[in-house]
């Protein structure tokens, strides 16, 4: 009699979103990674498409340890907003561009094994940054796909975001295609707005200070015997 070997439903297989390992290696790592994210993420705000950090990105149905963990992926025609893990089956959509923060200690993994992984996978575009210029002669290095194979990005463009990429101390800068305008990171975000409150608190102060002007000269014409308000 042959035995009958259950075989686990979709349902009943679990595919995990956390696997208690640090985020990232560094400091730098961490920053350059989460400072992608926040400028990408209003970027993007209004469309379909969402970007994820450092989740699970599960590729095979059923097979839950199937999988790798992006630093950033940026996927389009999907519902926004977060996940607890990225399953490509259910999305219907492989992410478009993923980012790892590289370094010499990760090198091998991201260099081959990702790359590789990310090249069948079909990812338009795989980006290599080295924030700490622990290996990459150039700390960023882009991967662009063309058929099934990608091939060096030279120009440090990048066709699915409409974003020209520039490396600035030891993060990315990003600047839209379209206007030459830059994506400011948080930081820059909140300089930028300090000095728009101040900017108004001053030319409200020069209006108050030119109002005033016109009362003054206004009552020294009255003291004069003369109505200002009869002048035209």
């Amino acid at each position: 009699m042959t035995a009958t070997v259950p075989v686990a439903t979709e349902s009943e297989i679990f595919y995990p979103s956390a696997d208690g390992e640090p985020v990232a290696e560094t400091y730098d790592h961490l920053y350059a990674l989460l400072t992608t994210l926040e400028v990408l993420k209003p970027y993007l705000a209004g469309r379909q498409a969402t970007v994820l950090v450092n989740q699970f990105l599960y590729y095979a149905q059923g097979f839950p340890k199937l999988r790798v963990a992006p630093d950033v992926m940026v996927i389009f025609d999907v519902t926004p907003g977060g996940r607890d893990n990225y399953k490509i089956w259910e999305e219907g959509q492989v992410p478009a561009v993923i980012f790892e923060m590289t370094s010499f200690g990760t090198k091998d993994n991201d260099q081959i094994f990702k790359k590789t992984l990310y090249e069948q996978l079909g990812v338009k575009e795989y980006w290599l940054f080295d924030p700490k210029g622990e290996w990459l002669e150039q700390p960023l290095r882009g991967y662009r796909l063309r058929g099934e194979t990608y091939e060096p990005i030279a120009d440090n463009h990048s066709e699915p975001l409409q974003l020209r990429l520039v490396v600035e101390g030891r993060l990315i800068g990003f600047y839209r295609e379209d206007t030459g305008e830059k994506l400011l990171i948080p930081d820059e975000l909140t300089a930028a707005l300090r000095q728009e409150v101040v900017a108004r608190q001053q030319a409200e102060a020069r209006a108050e200070q030119a109002q005033l002007q016109v009362e003054q000269l206004k009552e020294k014409l009255r003291s004069l015997g003369v109505d200002p308000d009869t002048l035209t």
